[in-house]
């Protein structure tokens, strides 16, 4: 038999932690169990790759101390890359035996969080240990207290030896309905490569930067493109013409992102349209290309978009009225 103890507090030497698991490790090796360890804040770059660990263990033991509120940081990352990177096949095969110990309020909640959070993950839980210790000495000299821990640790063997059965729990009932991972149709194998990775931060650190530069050549030349693009929206304008008799007027359009402005000029029934600079038009208008493409496919007016503060203009406020009547997009 093999255990496995995950312990997640920080490694004080006064922590009560300690002092219970190095009991139970010593109560296990005497029952011949082959047990191994994990200290948590030692692996802190490495906790990702962790549960490919959990594949050679027929049973584990999480351990960890309430300081100040909740079971700690260490052991909520292992727990998460159980959840992402685990084999939850193997997982729901664990025994789980939860040991948290208080140096303040919370040690009940602690236990509770961690026996949820393997249900959840699929495994079974065990009886566990809980306790407030204000002060270790107390529980280094107590022996009422070593013969409970002494008594968990030989039911955690007799449990697993036995692969003793529990009721269901809803937890499970809960994950099977909607706490489904997100699917990446991943491998046990293929997940625990991509552990490896994000554990490397040298790797992480490179891919990040790889897809920063990527991001920054596609938005490049994206921007390249619509701002090159000398055609965009001149057909728009040329199909809904709509001259009136008389008229004549310069429109220069000022469209965010674009190096050349959009000219329009009408004289009576002719139309010139077309992307380029001009000094002294009739009427200046500033938009970007969301609200252009709002006008242009009907569903907003220039009128609108200029009353809506969409759209900034400068000359004629009668000559901005009938760019509405020019060009009927609706």
């Amino acid at each position: 038999m093999k255990i496995h103890i995950y312990y997640g507090g920080r490694g004080l030497v006064d922590d009560p932690t300690i002092f219970v698991i190095n009991r139970m490790d010593a109560v296990l090796k005497e029952l011949n169990v082959n047990v191994e360890r994990f200290n948590l804040y030692e692996m802190k770059n490495t906790i990702a790759t962790l549960p490919q660990t959990l594949k050679d263990a027929d049973g584990i033991v999480l351990a960890t101390t309430v300081e100040w509120y909740g079971v700690g940081g260490y052991m909520q990352q292992f727990l998460d890359a159980c959840w992402l990177y685990g084999d939850k096949e193997k997982i729901s095969e664990l025994y789980m035996c939860p040991v948290v110990m208080a140096t303040t309020y919370g040690e009940r909640e602690g236990k509770l969080h961690l026996s949820s959070a393997w249900e959840v993950l699929g495994g079974r839980p065990c009886s566990g240990i809980c306790g407030y210790i204000a002060d270790t000495v107390s529980l280094e000299m107590n022996e009422n207290y070593h013969r409970l821990i002494d008594k968990k640790a030989e039911n955690l063997y007799r449990t697993i030896n036995q692969k003793v059965t529990g009721f269901p729990a809803s937890n499970q009932a809960v994950r099977q309905r909607v706490c489904q991972p997100k699917d990446m149709s991943l491998t046990p194998q293929e997940a625990e490569q991509l552990s490896q990775y994000i554990s490397d931060d040298h790797y992480v650190k490179k891919q990040k930067e790889d897809i920063q530069e990527l991001t920054s050549l596609f938005r490049e030349k994206l921007d390249k493109t619509d701002a090159d693009d000398t055609t965009a929206y001149v057909e728009d304008f040329r199909s809904h013409f709509q001259p009136l008799a008389g008229f004549s007027a310069s429109y220069c359009f000022h469209i965010e992102g674009r190096k050349k402005n959009l000219i329009l000029q009408i004289s009576n029934a002719d139309l010139t349209c077309e992307y380029g600079e001009m000094e002294n038009a009739d009427m200046d208008i500033q938009l970007d290309n969301n609200v252009m493409n709002e006008i242009v496919s009907g569903r907003m007016t220039f009128q609108r978009a200029f009353m809506g503060g969409s759209m900034k203009m400068k000359g004629d406020f009668k000559i901005l009225r009938t760019l509405d009547q020019l060009f009927d997009f609706a």
